[in-house]
């Protein structure tokens, strides 16, 4: 592997413009404004895809890293065939996150939350004397837990009880990586509220979710791939969304390359998709609202119990904040989506008996909306289509490996 430059770059807030460096790990813009995203602004205006560079490092001049970890695996863009002939669909293209070796896909967690933690765990950190910590409703969990335990980075992970199924792994996590979990009937919120606790501790400090820009810069390396595989911009982007930090992420990216001018100059309509019934980002934006509209949590606890796709169940996401879910969607007229776990189920099937793998439940998710909005004629069957399937290839790696925990 050629020796690595640290990538070039500033950061800039979204709320008063105004670009700093990079000092200490910073999450927010250094002066007192309303409540707003802050974004990495590279030095380099074109994507440089360098091969040379292993795993998802080959997109290194857009992810504001410091350093190379081993193991990382990269998404993998693909023009579909049989799932495409099925729905009738010209140009769509899957960008899978998992594990399909024979695609050259390698992500062992089986689940696009790598990009993250290969981000983050790469970026410029001087708190090595502390301990990091993540909440997550189970996939987020696993990837960082690999990354942490490869690379001896102390991390305290908060997941609920009922989503502790998802914490697998081939190899026992390092002693470097500590797990807690909220009692059971708890969900994602609760594990952030139990982070943000830990987090008023000294010895912790926190990953920072959606406000990392290392986070969301990794999840947008989906769109990098896709982009840079099928040579444009595509006209729609479906993702399922929990918090909705991947769809920010796929927006800033549509915007980079924009700036870098030979893909296109489209903005992806981003099709967001949630799991019937727990739909609140889908009732905001319905009621074009900036602000999530007001529910019960106990109501919202029972509805995250009957869902599949555990993992798409964020009651407080990143959504109304400038540079938020809000803002990207209506910066894309995008829509939000929704299917139940029967719909997920059944495209799950399909998909598999087309493509020839497995997807998550909440990939499903993505899968089920990208069907019906094809059926009722949502989507020109000419339009170049991105399906970007966060996870799969779970089943396949646990039959060909044996796991631990």
């Amino acid at each position: 592997m050629e020796h690595f430059k640290p990538t070039d770059y500033k950061l800039q807030s979204l709320c008063c413009g105004a670009v700093f460096e990079d000092t200490d790990w910073e999450l927010s813009c250094p002066h007192d404004h309303e409540p707003a995203l802050i974004r990495a602004v590279y030095d380099n205006k074109q994507i440089e895809v360098n091969t040379n560079l292993p795993g998802l490092y080959k997109f290194a001049n857009w992810m504001p890293v410091e350093r190379i970890l081993d193991g990382s695996g990269s998404p993998v863009t693909y023009k579909s065939a049989g799932f495409a002939k099925e729905l009738g669909l010209e140009n769509l293209f899957i960008t899978f996150n998992g594990y399909w070796p024979e695609k050259g896909a390698h992500m062992q967690t089986g689940t696009f939350k790598e990009c993250e933690a290969y981000s983050v765990c790469a970026r410029k950190n001087k708190r090595h004397d502390k301990i990091m910590v993540v909440a997550s409703a189970g996939n987020t969990s696993r990837a960082f837990a690999k990354v942490c335990s490869e690379n001896k980075i102390p991390l305290l992970l908060c997941v609920p009880e009922d989503n502790l199924s998802s914490m697998w792994f081939e190899t026992e996590p390092d002693s470097c990586v500590k797990l807690v979990a909220t009692e059971k009937g708890t969900d994602y919120f609760d594990a952030i509220h139990l982070s943000n606790i830990a987090c008023e501790m000294d010895l912790f400090y926190p990953e920072g979710g959606a406000k990392n820009v290392a986070r969301r810069d990794g999840m947008g390396l989906t769109v990098v791939s896709a982009v840079t595989t099928i040579g444009r911009i595509p006209d729609y982007y479906f993702q399922a969304v929990g918090s909705g930090t991947g769809a920010i992420a796929a927006w800033e990216a549509n915007l980079r390359f924009l700036e870098d001018g030979r893909f296109g100059n489209n903005k992806m309509k981003l099709m967001v998709s949630q799991n019937e019934p727990f739909v609140p980002i889908k009732d905001a934006w319905e009621a074009r609202s900036r602000d999530m509209l007001p529910f019960d949590d106990n109501d919202a606890r029972k509805q995250v119990e009957t869902v599949n796709a555990k993992v798409l169940t964020n009651r407080r996401p990143p959504y109304s904040l400038k540079g938020g879910l809000f803002d990207a969607l209506s910066d894309t007229n995008g829509e939000v989506l929704s299917a139940t776990n029967e719909d997920a189920e059944n495209a799950a099937q399909l998909f598999l008996e087309t493509e020839g793998n497995d997807v998550t439940p909440a990939a499903a998710i993505a899968v089920a909306t990208l069907i019906d909005v094809v059926k009722t004629g949502k989507v020109d069957k000419k339009a170049t289509v991105m399906l970007n399937i966060t996870g799969g290839g779970t089943e396949k790696f646990k039959q060909e490996h044996e796991l631990s925990g």
